[in-house]
């Protein structure tokens, strides 16, 4: 296994991992995948299954031998301190010199759930962040998340503002 960050050759691998990780209300859609991508690759953070049984000539977005998407973070950085919805859609939004390093989704191919996989992209993603002098890291999470974040760190700010997919979402913080 191993992290990099995308290009827009990933863009189709990185929509259907999205599409089977979260219902279709809380899901980007394909375009806005795009929009992120064009507008912050290097704030798509990546995870393959290194496994050389995986056929190199599928059209997954992934170079030759590196094998399956199977997990990635994306986000975007601002000088606003909390995650408003408005993000989601609206990469102009993004600055590349802001203060906080947002997180859109964190996705796991569900056959490769429980495996850790989430927790090392996310560890790469707070590196990430802290080495480039960020303020720290912001997410929102459904209730029954709680927990697994704040084993990396987050603490709970309490419910959130979103109503992303009508569903309640609490504001989740590393500050460095």
């Amino acid at each position: 296994m191993f992290i990099r960050h995308a290009t827009m050759a990933d863009l189709d691998a990185v929509a259907a991992v999205e599409a089977a990780c979260f219902p279709p209300a809380e899901a980007a859609s394909r375009e806005d995948l795009r929009h992120r991508l064009k507008s912050y690759p290097n704030h798509f953070w990546l995870l393959f299954d290194d496994d050389t049984n995986v056929d190199d000539t599928a059209d997954d977005g992934a170079e030759a031998g590196e094998g399956r998407l199977v997990s990635f973070v994306n986000g975007m950085t601002t000088d606003e301190r909390d995650l408003a919805d408005a993000m989601y859609a609206d990469a102009s939004m993004h600055d590349e010199h802001g203060a906080w390093q947002m997180i859109f989704g964190v996705n796991t191919v569900p056959a490769y759930r429980r495996r850790g996989l989430a927790s090392a992209v996310l560890r790469r993603v707070i590196d990430d962040a802290r080495g480039q002098g960020r303020a720290g890291v912001v997410l929102t999470c459904k209730t029954g998340k709680i927990a697994f974040y704040a084993r990396l760190g987050f603490v709970d700010e309490g419910v959130s503002g979103s109503t992303h997919g009508g569903v309640v979402w609490h504001q989740m913080r590393i500050t460095f």
